[in-house]
């Protein structure tokens, strides 16, 4: 079993594409990812990109996933050093690769800032690697 660390945009590509993780793999989040899932959601809408009703649907979509979430004080604690150390701006990328070192096998990101962020700190797989 793998347990995987998803970001938003990871978990957005599996409501898209509407692709089932393999049974043997774990999804793993930060408990922010609700949030921002639903804040980029929310953003496509405004933006004309989906509908009101497509938007909607995909943030349904989204709650129907298997994902187990964390936010403890120690996940916390854990991102705010990463952050500091790395001179980040935020603690919100620091909470996926505290998550990873903490209790994750590997990270799937599809943000590209948070996969450079990542180099050297934790495990990267490919999207692709959920579905075998």
């Amino acid at each position: 079993m793998t347990r995987f660390v998803i970001d938003a945009d990871a978990a957005l590509r599996i409501v898209e594409t509407g692709v089932e993780p393999a049974q043997a793999h774990t999804l793993l989040a930060p408990t922010l990812l609700r949030s921002q899932v639903l804040d980029v959601l929310y953003r496509r809408v405004r933006q004309g990109v989906l509908t009101e009703e497509a938007g909607l649907g995909l943030n349904q979509r989204f709650a129907k996933l298997k994902i187990r979430y964390l936010g403890d004080a120690v996940l916390r604690r854990r991102a705010w050093a990463l952050a500091a150390r790395a001179g980040m701006d935020g603690t919100a990328n620091a909470e996926y690769l505290a998550l990873t070192q903490l209790q994750g096998d590997a990270l799937i990101a599809g943000s590209a800032e948070l996969r450079g962020q990542a180099g050297g700190l934790v495990t990267l797989a490919p999207f692709e690697a959920l579905l075998t």
